[in-house]
């Protein structure tokens, strides 16, 4: 894995990280929340400036559906993240305290609610590029061959992740946190292991979802070329006999 890549994993691992500790306010507290927020916008601004490159390829090429999904998933990831930032700094207790607003009810209405866009963006986000961490992964490991056995093991953990975040969304009521804010603070957890647990699985749930259904994309794209591939060569073979005919 060349030194790019490595950097590229470290941070966005470092940015899940972050996302998790500043989502565990009830936890952590308001000051470990800033602080962790604060990184976290770091690290944000550093992943673009990384990625530059692909905010000039937007409109070049051709745009399938994985492209597509792409472009729309990272801009939303980058304007909830936007939100979350600009909002976080007018209701900052802690970091910034000396901008002074006098009902911040709905500014922090709106950060809380795109907090957990941003979360769920993040997980799609990851999901998109999960093959390229698998295999990055792999090449740090020395792990090269294909093995049907771990390859069924990891996708019957995959579906074991998904059922309980399934689980945890209900019982935590994600929907609600992505449309409703509640300004009295959402249920406490029993433990940080729990709420790390619950939140992974329900990150789980969007990466394994991306990441599965963007294959059988591929897979439907590859076959639409095959059989197009077959039909053109059918085509130049019909005419190269007519045209042996015809002499």
């Amino acid at each position: 894995m060349n030194r790019n890549m490595l950097i590229r994993l470290v941070i966005d691992l470092s940015m899940t990280v972050l996302m998790l500790v500043a989502m565990a306010y009830q936890l952590t507290g308001n000051a470990m929340h800033e602080l962790a927020g604060v990184i976290l916008c770091l690290l944000f601004i550093t992943h673009n400036i990384l990625n530059r490159r692909w905010y000039k390829t937007i409109f070049k090429g051709k745009h399938n559906v994985r492209r597509i999904l792409s472009i729309v998933v990272n801009l939303l990831f980058l304007i909830s993240m936007a939100v979350v930032i600009i909002s976080s700094v007018t209701i900052s207790r802690n970091m910034i305290p000396f901008i002074p607003i006098n009902d911040d009810t709905v500014l922090l209405q709106i950060h809380v609610m795109t907090s957990y866009w941003g979360f769920i963006f993040m997980a799609v986000h990851i999901g998109m590029s999960w093959a390229t961490i698998i295999n990055s992964v792999r090449k740090m490991t020395g792990i090269t061959g294909t093995s049907r056995i771990r390859t069924i093991a990891f996708r019957v953990m995959a579906v074991l992740i998904v059922v309980y975040g399934v689980q945890a969304s209900f019982e935590r009521g994600m929907l609600n946190k992505l449309t409703i804010y509640n300004p009295f603070g959402w249920e406490s957890y029993d433990s940080s292991m729990k709420f790390l647990l619950d939140h992974l699985a329900i990150m789980g749930i969007y990466i394994s979802g991306t990441h599965y259904v963007l294959k059988f994309v591929q897979k439907q794209d590859k076959a639409r070329l095959d059989t197009t591939g077959f039909k053109e060569r059918n085509i130049e073979k019909n005419e190269n006999l007519q045209n042996k005919e015809v002499h």
